[in-house]
């Protein structure tokens, strides 16, 4: 079982050339994380002040007032509603996800993916605004302050935001309205990693919090992601997280949190099904590290010279590569196909499974993205392409 798990529970190893998708386990750890993550679990420690220690060096890679390490950037997200609408309220922490208290919470129309279940999961309701001329094709207009600020109401208690590339322009008009409101703004930021400076970006442009993947880009163990931000705000998240099964005169609370914004305990919060366990926040940690201080230029150089192999080897097909500096990540590979899901399934039920792309799937396109491609797997991988094309 130890030399090959996958073996023993007969579950294939996959070709991933699809990217640092969760549903194919994320990114591939480096060995220095996953012995950091083995290091850990050999030792007990308390979790609020492992928290407290992560808040330090995610702050500094953020640039944000503090953070937390979650068990994704969807369990970040649903943090983040629920710091929202409880603040330091201890009776709000206990009622969620119900409540006679405000907790709606604003949200383009546009960003109203399946990923904003993660925001509903705390309680909050979701309250549809704008309008979608820009994602329909039926004009050019995106998100305006006037549309935010019809919106407003005593029972809104946050605003969430969903950046792109696409939607990037409205971030600072969404921040603006919400500072003026006094309403804090998320932002869902869980895949903008590559380029690492999106790491500060959003929070210098005065998001209130920011949901990162930890699992994907930043190479983490799969259960982990950030969410970065303002203080007290992080501190109510982890005060939801938390194990708070608790004598109150032992209990000594993180640093994060002022004992004196309580008025007494919570109990366990909404996020204890999130809870992020020892070995996730170190491992997390040095994936961190890892990738602040990665050459990216360096890293892109050589995905790009295995890419070009790659596509020498599928000499006679339509293949084009799209550099780092257009996709604003890594390079890739998009190859032109007629029926392209028919060829993707192909490919999956291949000897070994390959996976690409389907995000371009409707115009023809999959898409070669190595961001988790192992460098031995990229000979198979042109062939069982060769053989499929």
């Amino acid at each position: 079982m130890m030399n090959d798990p996958y073996a023993a529970l007969g579950v294939r190893r996959r070709i991933n050339a699809a990217g640092a998708l969760t549903r194919l386990g994320g990114a591939v750890m480096a060995p220095e994380v996953v012995e950091a993550m083995a290091a850990a679990s050999r030792a007990s420690v308390d979790i609020g002040e492992l928290q407290d220690a992560a808040s330090t060096r995610i702050a500094e890679a953020t640039g944000a007032e503090a953070g937390l390490v979650t068990t994704g950037a969807a369990a970040a997200l649903t943090l983040a509603a629920a710091a929202s609408i409880a603040r330091w309220d201890v009776a709000r922490m206990a009622a969620l996800p119900h409540g006679d208290f405000p907790r709606d919470i604003l949200i383009p129309r546009t960003h109203r993916t399946g990923y904003a279940h993660a925001l509903a999961a705390s309680g909050a309701r979701l309250v549809d605004i704008g309008h979608n001329d820009r994602g329909t094709g039926a004009g050019v207009r995106g998100l305006e302050a006037w549309e935010i600020e019809a919106a407003l109401s005593p029972a809104v208690v946050a605003m969430a935001f969903s950046v792109n590339a696409t939607s990037l322009a409205d971030l600072p008009t969404a921040i603006a309205a919400c500072r003026a409101a006094g309403i804090p703004l998320i932002v869902d930021a869980a895949a903008q990693l590559p380029p690492k400076e999106n790491l500060k970006r959003f929070t210098a442009l005065g998001a209130d919090l920011v949901a990162f993947s930890g699992g994907k880009a930043l190479g983490g163990p799969q259960a982990s992601g950030i969410l970065a931000g303002k203080r007290d705000l992080v501190a109510s998240a982890l005060l939801q997280q938390l194990d708070m099964d608790v004598a109150p005169e032992t209990w000594s609370p993180p640093k994060l949190v002022d004992r004196a914004n309580l008025r007494g305990l919570p109990h366990h919060g909404i996020g204890r099904g999130f809870k992020a366990g020892k070995e996730e926040i170190v491992g997390l940690l040095m994936a961190l590290d890892r990738f602040v201080k990665a050459d990216d230029t360096a890293d892109n150089a050589r995905l790009e010279a295995r890419l070009k192999t790659i596509a020498a080897e599928l000499d006679g097909h339509k293949v084009t590569l799209v550099p780092a500096s257009i996709t604003g990540r890594v390079p890739v590979l998009e190859i032109a196909v007629s029926e392209a899901l028919a060829v993707s399934a192909r490919l999956q039920r291949g000897d070994p499974p390959v996976h690409l792309s389907e995000r371009h799937a409707a115009r023809g396109v999959l898409t070669l993205d190595p961001q988790v491609l192992l460098p031995e797997h990229d000979a198979p991988l042109a062939a069982a392409l060769r053989a499929v094309l």
